[in-house]
């Protein structure tokens, strides 16, 4: 079965809260599904940002793209999630990863567990959160085994990053599998998502690679531009790129930056 599209877009910074509403009216207005807030220290706090964000706009979802799980006790989270949904009018998604930055941690005064150790309170998290507020779709991003593992057999929505996989011709596709195998019969369920991370803003076609060349930084601009996260051309092209991607791989489910959203607005016309 062919999953219908869904475009999000996500807000980084916040000057004002009148701003803040007036970029949101903006962004629902371009077509986007979904306004997204990351969660790194030295961001915008995200349950103020999306409750500001829901209560501007009527129809645009709000969600958080990820919340490092390491972060919170699940039962104050959950806490936090009730009120956002409410105050949402239910447009609540929640995003969660399992945090990957050290100074994060140390700056806010928590251990640094391995990898493993996070992967394992994530599905924690995920579980308490899944029982308490089923009718919130929940979101897990990233592309190691153990982490897509978790998001195959508990979220609404996987997400996957587009990093290469090193020995495999199509990285894409060998994670999306990854996903089904670890999924089992819920996978026709899920949701399939990809960051992109470069999208063309003049008529060049060609994309600005810096927000991708921060988690690739050894890969030559060559290079950068075969991954998936970045898409060329017209926005003709692009919106054949992604048709393309929901037709090989099942990705129905795009995600840009905001920076990006007057180009991508382009694209989402294409594809509806």
């Amino acid at each position: 079965m062919v999953k219908e599209f869904r475009f999000g877009v996500g807000i980084r910074a916040v000057r004002s809260a009148t701003a803040l509403q007036d970029k949101a009216r903006r962004l629902e207005g371009l077509g986007f599904d979904i306004i997204y807030l990351p969660d790194h220290l030295g961001a915008p706090a995200p349950f103020p940002v999306l409750t500001a964000i829901a209560l501007a706009t009527k129809t645009v979802r709000v969600g958080t793209y990820v919340l490092n799980a390491c972060f919170y006790k699940p039962a104050l989270l959950a806490r936090d999630i009730a009120a956002a949904d409410l105050l949402s009018d239910g447009r609540l998604d929640v995003g969660l990863g399992a945090g990957y930055v050290r100074e994060e941690f140390e700056a806010a005064e928590l251990p640094y567990p391995s990898a493993g150790r996070r992967v394992e309170y994530l599905e924690h998290v995920t579980t308490y959160l899944k029982q308490r507020h089923p009718n919130v779709p929940i979101l897990i991003a990233g592309n190691g085994d153990r982490l897509l593992t978790v998001a195959a057999r508990h979220a609404d929505t996987v997400g996957l990053t587009g990093a290469r996989v090193s020995g495999v011709s199509d990285p894409l596709a060998e994670r999306v599998a990854f996903v089904r195998n670890a999924a089992g019969d819920r996978f026709d369920q899920l949701e399939l998502n990809l960051a992109i991370t470069a999208v063309p803003s003049d008529n060049s076609g060609i994309p600005d690679l810096s927000l991708t060349r921060r988690y690739a930084p050894t890969l030559s601009d060559e290079e950068l531009l075969t991954m998936p996260a970045v898409l060329t051309g017209s926005p003709r092209d692009m919106a054949d790129t992604l048709r393309g991607y929901r037709e090989t791989y099942g990705l129905s489910f795009f995600t840009v930056q905001d920076g990006h959203a007057e180009s991508f607005a382009k694209v989402i016309a294409e594809l509806r």
